[in-house]
């Protein structure tokens, strides 16, 4: 009788006939698709360079129409309208038929769905690897706390309650004035043995910092506006009741935290612009008008760089820049698959990236360079990661954690919080976030998984 093959959990296994067979599929349909699309271009050259050409005048308009006051922005802004228009011009000349499309689009997708097959991140894989994680009996006492408020009143649109209730999960409310930190711990006091929080992600890293500290299980519920916790986390956001069956059927995941100046956050925090804005009072109620009445003063000729000085990844102090995102673990920001999504949360690192745009070329440059999909060569971009960032300046500095505007006296520093936090998910919500489940089939390192596989090898970056 033939042996079988038994696959350890966390080990690497050589590729089946069936991956390899995948991974050539996968290279073969990325070529096809990319032959198909040269020839397109070539064909019709001159509507294609129209439309490009009408990107980068759009690009640098809007630069201008963000930065500038009075007539400039009115002729930037119809600057911008001309270019869309010559955009739509470029494309329609083209002849982009729907027949085009199809030839193009299916062997790409067939390229995408053998690549996941060959590099095991198609959904059932996915979720094979994800069920190995350490299972638990249902936790004594469980308890989650709700915030009416958030995404527009999921806890009542989806009865939160009613749904706790029969499960025997016991709930608490989170009333204007209420202390988070002080109801979560309260609630562990009394013996709570896992505690979950229903609402957004600002909510989510305080009830999870509760849980981290005090050294029990957490529940992500995604009752929120946006979610990107429990996006990240694999969980399907538009279940918001089926997040509760991790308190009764949970599997346990070690999940990073990250903290900024000792506040705790689960997805990034923010420096410089977008900080700036988010601080003023009437930004809530009126985000574009606020935005466009401040991006002068910050980007326009007497704005400029700000004073957030910083070593980058090769040690070289910088002095100044206009943005500074720093992640709980790097978000996928170059390429289009799964952007803005992490595809993991348990490397113990920060991810952070420094902007710096000077004026309308650099916005140009930024964008020409963002369409080949090397947006790192941009000059004013620095992208990295590391287990602690600092970040100095000559007065307190505006921070935008988790979505909440505070005000942070520098040294502001940022560091990785490894495996800070137990987290709960539901067996039957097992899966990764988009940027886990991404083939990014142009990126060198995809090519060379595939390559890999292919010849019987296991891949590497994968």
């Amino acid at each position: 009788m033939p042996e079988r093959t038994v696959r350890v959990p966390g080990q690497a296994h050589p590729p089946t006939a069936g991956e390899r067979a995948a991974a050539l599929l996968a290279l073969a349909g990325v070529t096809a698709a990319a032959v198909l699309t040269l020839w397109g271009v070539a064909v019709h050259l001159r509507t294609t360079a129209l439309a490009l050409i009408g990107v980068l005048v759009c690009a640098i308009a809007c630069w201008y129409t963000v930065s500038r006051r009075g007539l400039i922005r009115v002729v930037a802004l119809l600057v911008a309208l001309a270019a869309v228009a010559a955009i739509a011009v470029g494309l329609f000349f083209a002849n982009i038929t729907i027949w085009r499309v199809i030839v193009i689009a299916v062997p790409l997708a067939g390229s995408v769905a053998a690549g996941r097959h060959a590099l095991r991140k198609s959904p059932k894989a996915l979720r094979s690897a994800a069920a190995h994680h350490g299972e638990v009996r249902p936790p004594r006492h469980p308890v989650l706390i709700m915030n009416l408020k958030s995404g527009g009143g999921k806890v009542e649109r989806f009865h939160l309650a009613d749904e706790c209730r029969d499960r025997g999960i016991e709930t608490i409310i989170l009333r204007p004035g209420d202390d988070l930190w002080q109801l979560a711990g309260n609630a562990i006091a009394r013996g709570a043995g896992v505690i979950g929080m229903a609402g957004g992600d600002g909510s989510q890293a305080l009830a999870a910092a509760v849980a981290a500290e005090r050294g029990i299980p957490y529940v992500c519920v995604p009752a929120g506006t946006r979610n990107h916790f429990a996006l990240d986390l694999g969980l399907d956001r538009s279940d918001v009741v089926g997040a509760l069956d991790a308190f009764t059927d949970g599997v346990e995941h070690r999940v990073d935290l990250a903290a900024v100046n000792g506040r705790t956050f689960v997805n990034n925090a923010s420096l410089g612009v977008y900080a700036k804005v988010v601080q003023a009072p009437e930004y809530r109620d009126a985000k574009l008008r606020t935005a466009m009445n401040m991006l002068p003063d910050l980007l326009g000729p007497n704005g400029g760089p700000m004073d957030m000085s910083f070593a980058g990844p090769d040690g070289q102090q910088h002095p100044a820049a206009q943005m500074i995102l720093v992640s709980n673990n790097p978000y996928q920001l170059a390429h289009t698959g799964g952007r803005g999504t992490r595809e993991r949360m348990d490397r113990g690192l920060l991810g952070i990236v420094a902007i710096r745009v000077a004026d309308a070329s650099d916005a140009g440059r930024l964008v020409a360079l963002e369409l080949a999909g090397q947006l790192n060569h941009f000059p004013g971009w620095l992208e990295w990661t590391a287990p602690r960032f600092e970040v100095g300046a000559a007065g307190p500095l505006e921070v935008g954690v988790d979505g909440e505007a505070l005000i942070m006296d520098p040294p502001v520093v940022f560091e990785s919080r490894p495996g800070a936090l137990r987290v709960l998910l539901p067996r039957h919500a097992l899966r990764r976030s988009p940027a886990a489940r991404a083939v990014r089939l142009m990126s060198r390192s995809t090519a060379v998984d595939l390559g890999r596989v292919a010849v019987g090898l296991s891949a590497v970056h994968s």
